[in-house]
Order: C-alpha cells, then sequence, then structure tokens
C-alpha cells in the first residue's frame, strides 16, 4: 500500500465522540442554546400593571376606566404598584397628582377624610410662565389691605405650594384676562389662605423652579 493510499485512508477516518474538538464543539453549542433560553425567559419576566389615561389630579376618584393596562418588568417592587392581578378598591381617591401614562403607585391613593392637602383656587393677573403646569410648585403671597386704602409689605404666606390645575378666568371689558389656579393647601395652612381671601388681600403667585425637591 502507498504512502499516499494510507494517507487518504486517515483523511476519511470516521471521527470520533472522544475527539477533543467534537467534544469542545458540542459543548459550545450547548453553552449557546442555554443562553439563547435564558435570554428570552428574561424578557418574558413581566407582569400587567395600571398607567393613567390622562393625568389625574389629587382629590380625583379612581376608576378602571380611568386607566390603561401595560405589561412593565417590576420585579421586586411589584408590590408597591396597582396591578389588574390585586384589582381596584371602590371610593379611593388620589393623594398626590400621576401624571399621563404614568405607573400608579398604590401610596399615591387613599380615602378621601385621609387628604391632609385640598385644592383652593386663587385668581391672579399677573401671567406665569409656560413651565407653571399642573404638577409644578409656586409660592404664594400675600399682601393685607393697609389704613391708607393700599397693601401692606407682601409677606409668603405658602411656599412650594403644588399646583393642582390652571383654569383661564373671566375678563372684563378694557381689562386683562385672569388665571385660577388651584393650588393644593395643607390643612394647617387653611385658614391663613382662606382668611387672607376673605380680608380683599392682594395675592400673588410666583412660580418656584426648585420648589418640587422641597
Amino acid at each position: 500500500m502507498s504512502a499516499s493510499t494510507v494517507a487518504g485512508g486517515a483523511r476519511l477516518k470516521k471521527p470520533s465522540w472522544k475527539d477533543p474538538k467534537l467534544l469542545v464543539g458540542v459543548l459550545l453549542v450547548l453553552a449557546s442554546v442555554v443562553g439563547v433560553i435564558s435570554l428570552v425567559g428574561a424578557a418574558d419576566q413581566t407582569a400587567e400593571a395600571y398607567t393613567a389615561r390622562e393625568a389625574i389630579a389629587v382629590g380625583e376618584t379612581l376608576t378602571v376606566d380611568k386607566l390603561n393596562r401595560v405589561r412593565v418588568r417590576l420585579g421586586d417592587v411589584e408590590q408597591h404598584y396597582l396591578t389588574p392581578a390585586t384589582g381596584v378598591a371602590e371610593g379611593l381617591v388620589a393623594a398626590q397628582r400621576i401624571g399621563k401614562d404614568q405607573l400608579v403607585p398604590r401610596e399615591s391613593f387613599g380615602q378621601p377624610d385621609g387628604l391632609d392637602r385640598k385644592p383652593v383656587a386663587v385668581t391672579i393677573d399677573e401671567a406665569l410662565p409656560a413651565q407653571a403646569v399642573a404638577g409644578s410648585r409656586v409660592d404664594v403671597w400675600v399682601a393685607l389691605p393697609d389704613t391708607r386704602n393700599g397693601f401692606s409689605q407682601p409677606t409668603l404666606l405658602l411656599p412650594s405650594a403644588e399646583i393642582a390645575q390652571i383654569t383661564p378666568g373671566s375678563s372684563a371689558l378694557g381689562s386683562a384676562r385672569s388665571t385660577v389656579v388651584m393650588v393644593l393647601v395643607a390643612d394647617e395652612q387653611m385658614p391663613k389662605l382662606l382668611g387672607a381671601q376673605a380680608n380683599k388681600a392682594k395675592i400673588s403667585v410666583v412660580w418656584n423652579p426648585g420648589g418640587a425637591g422641597r
């Protein structure tokens, strides 16, 4: 038998399962399959949760028709959010504003008698910046009438009050259009603001860009 015949036979020899190269190839394929299965499994670890269909204001009653169902990956924090699995209890109202398309935290709702902030209408004539929207913060200043038919020095009555709603008010002939700002007022601050309004005080609202962090 010639050397070329022997070499050809060696090349045509069937591979053995004990061949290290073949074993390494099999292990690589298995590792790849396991990796793909793990990725698919991790991607599918989502649960249904609720988001706000539109912005929900403080004091607004929570109902299912105001919510959308979405699939999200909440993991260990799932118990902190409203989900279809737990349902929505009747009679709950918003204790804090929930923006459109935001997830709904459980702690953001409670019973009506548990609210410690209530919206109060403040009518102003001055224009507010475009950044002053529902959910942002404003400082409410008050100048009480004095004995000379004027007003005393303004004082800061409500620092960093949250805006619940802004509505264009009515305008008299030849006068500037007023704006009604609904601000959320804590129970302990309510007498001061209502007293200022009852005494015809001049009330000014100033946008507070840093107030949200207070």
